[in-house]
């Protein structure tokens, strides 16, 4: 594609990375969770090829396990080849958007208002065209980064990766060759938090770990029957009864150290009480505005009924109900969750994972989080950057397993009162034309210190 004109004081990845990420927002690569009715990843993967051979790349498209399941891998030699290669990886799915729910078309990549809008703005075809950007600049302009870059755009993030990084990793070591640390989502965006001397202060959030993602099926079992009679061994009240226990449980408190570092560096900023030990820890968490949410929780496991299913005629009892639980587990919690899951559901439901990806952290330190650091504060001298963990899972899962140093950095400066956690996944999704500015210019100065 070409340059587009660049305004004063715009590098060349400035100039283009909006066209970059609103051209990517227009393949609809929505990602149903079923090999037939997933769509465009192929062809968006296709397309990332075609900019990075535009510039002189040699590419590598590869399709994880099933047809269309399309991932691009390039690599830029640095100037040290005795050090280990650093990945940014990106995928190319996204989940599926109702257009009628939406101001603007979800696949339209509209540029309004400085927002760039359609489904993937922020979840995360931002950071791709980010990392698209930088990678097109490096290579146009001859520019060696100190260690070798591998530019990994994957697929299937969105339905936990079997026909995307987990399949790459199994069946495809030679794409991560060397690789010793790793950069994708979700982090490097900006809090902005009062301070108690009136002013604020933007908190960068480092993403240093994760939750796992394991999704739970309940199966009850009972005698099927007519509707009319008297039933005493009834499948879906056994399980209806089963999940209304787990729904409701609260599971207790936990703080891991990546949660615990976060909760320090925003107590000491805001003069919030934020002791773990807090009663009101809940209700001070609040004060600290969307984030809360997030924020709340990563303090303990939670399973969240998602789906039932039961029956095939109203007047008939069916022999099996069944129904879905989206787990998100602690570090190092499993076994406790397990048993505490066992005692709500009793014996008469059993359950198996469906998907099982586990937990994840790594601590704030080391050349790489200084060169975050610094690059951050070049460009936003009064911020600060802290760790943080996702409740959710990314790739890094499976990218963990190669022995890979996972961070959250896809660096956005945001509006204070956007709330950006509440657009992942949701009805009008977009990112600020400014924030993907900023982020293009940290990432290109992150890159050259790394």
């Amino acid at each position: 594609m070409p340059t587009k004109q660049k305004t004063p004081g715009q590098g060349r990845a400035e100039a283009e990375v909006v066209e970059l990420v609103s051209a990517l927002i227009r393949f609809d690569t929505s990602n149903t969770g079923e090999l037939a009715t997933t769509k465009g990843e192929r062809e968006c993967a296709q397309w990332v090829a075609t900019q990075l051979k535009e510039v002189g790349y040699e590419t590598e498209y590869v399709e994880s396990g099933a047809p269309g399941r399309g991932n691009v891998f390039a690599r830029l030699k640095g100037s040290d080849p005795n050090r280990g290669a650093l990945m940014l990886h990106g995928h190319l799915d996204v989940v599926p958007a109702e257009p009628a729910d939406w101001r603007v078309h979800p696949f339209s990549g509209a540029v309004e208002n400085g927002y760039v809008w359609g489904r993937g703005a922020v979840d995360m075809k931002d950071m791709v065209g980010m990392i698209l950007a930088v990678a097109r600049k490096f290579k146009a302009e001859g520019i060696v980064p100190p260690r070798d870059l591998v530019f990994a755009f994957v697929a299937d993030e969105e339905a936990g990766g079997a026909y995307g990084c987990q399949w790459l990793v199994a069946n495809r070591h030679d794409l991560f060759e060397g690789v010793t640390e790793a950069i994708g989502e979700v982090g490097g965006f900006s809090l902005t938090v009062p301070r108690p001397d009136g002013t604020d202060r933007r908190l960068y959030l480092v993403q240093t770990a994760e939750k796992s993602l394991k999704w739970m099926r309940l199966t009850a079992k009972g005698r099927a029957g007519h509707g009319s009679f008297l039933h005493t061994d009834n499948a879906v009240t056994t399980l209806a009864q089963a999940v209304a226990r787990l729904g409701a449980h609260t599971f207790p408190l936990v703080v891991s150290d990546s949660v615990a570092e976060f909760l320090d560096a925003a107590g000491e900023e805001t003069g919030l009480d934020l002791d773990p030990t807090s009663p009101d820890l809940d209700g001070t968490l609040a004060k600290l505005g969307t984030i809360a949410n997030l924020i709340g929780a990563t303090l303990r496991d939670t399973a969240n009924p998602t789906m039932l299913s039961a029956g095939y005629k109203a007047n008939v009892i069916p022999q099996t109900a069944e129904a879905v639980v989206d787990c998100r587990i602690l570090p190092g919690r499993l076994t406790e969750f397990e048993a505490t899951v066992d005692d709500l559901i009793g014996p008469d439901v059993q359950r198996e994972w469906i998907t099982d990806l586990d937990s994840y952290e790594t601590t704030f330190d080391g050349h790489l989080v200084d060169a975050m650091n610094e690059a951050i504060l070049a460009h936003d001298p009064g911020a600060r950057t802290v760790p943080y963990m996702l409740s959710g899972g990314t790739d890094a899962k499976a990218f963990a397993k190669l022995g890979i140093r996972c961070f959250g950095f896809s660096p956005l400066q945001l509006p204070p009162d956007l709330d950006f956690t509440a657009l992942f996944h949701g009805v009008d999704e977009r990112v600020p034309v400014d924030a993907l500015l900023f982020g293009t210019r940290v990432l290109e100065r992150f890159l050259l210190h790394s």
